[in-house]
């Protein structure tokens, strides 16, 4: 089925992205013989108008930064091939797709950017600043920074994700740790880590605290992977 074909409200919601839709189609083809593959493909389609048919139509569509590759409906899109073919998917392999759409800008940073040094810390922390104006104007991801201290790690967190509220909203709970954990590898990308107790899913909150990676504070937080597959510390 073409994706012009997909009948969904398209002034408030947005199609999976291209990089999606690649990933997806590729995982496919990995699971199923050529026959099978555009019929899975479809159902997945199908699957993910289905989703959208009672989500939310706040979210800003195009003009939120949020929903573009590897963003709200992107996750969105990898529950709909998660649910249509659990039967082969996996949760490490959804880590990887959501790492493969989520990723690559920070893959680009990592040739410059270090975030044991001051001046990248800082510029992180004017990113993040940034981010929460735009959370806050869109009302969908609702977020706090915590003033800025050189002298300790960067904290902000999160206490309403659309991703976390509509995997409560579908059962799909389980598959949040696989959409949850690239942002541990973001930040080693840039020299920096990630210590988080809980996400919005599996807690109240998705707490962030960072720092760069030679930072002693890191050896006091050690990471770990919890039985339900979550990154955390």
């Amino acid at each position: 089925m073409k994706d012009s074909e997909l009948k969904f409200d398209r002034t408030c919601h947005v199609l999976y992205s291209k990089p999606c839709k690649k990933q997806i189609q590729s995982k496919i083809a990995l699971h199923y013989p050529k026959k099978s593959r555009e019929y899975v493909w479809e159902q997945v389609q199908r699957q993910y108008v289905d989703f959208l048919s009672d989500w939310r139509t706040d979210l800003g569509g195009r003009k939120n930064f949020h929903n573009g590759a590897g963003g709200t409906y992107d996750c969105i899109a990898l529950m709909a091939y998660y649910t249509i073919c659990k039967d082969v998917a996996s949760l490490i392999e959804i880590e990887e797709m959501e790492g493969e759409l989520f990723l690559p800008s920070f893959r680009i940073l990592s040739r410059f950017v270090d975030c044991n040094k001051p001046l990248f810390k800082k510029l992180m922390y004017k990113a993040f600043a940034s981010s929460k104006c735009k959370c806050d104007q869109w009302g969908d991801y609702q977020m706090s920074v915590a003033p800025y201290d050189g002298d300790k790690p960067i904290y902000y967190e999160f206490t309403a994700c659309p991703v976390a509220e509509f995997a409560r909203q579908h059962d799909l709970l389980g598959v949040m740790p696989a959409l949850c954990n690239p942002d541990y590898t973001a930040m080693e990308l840039i020299h920096a880590r990630l210590m988080r107790k809980t996400t919005c899913a599996n807690g109240f909150k998705c707490d962030y605290t960072i720092c760069g990676s030679k930072d002693p504070y890191v050896k006091e937080h050690p990471e770990y992977r919890d039985e339900a597959g979550y990154r955390r510390n």
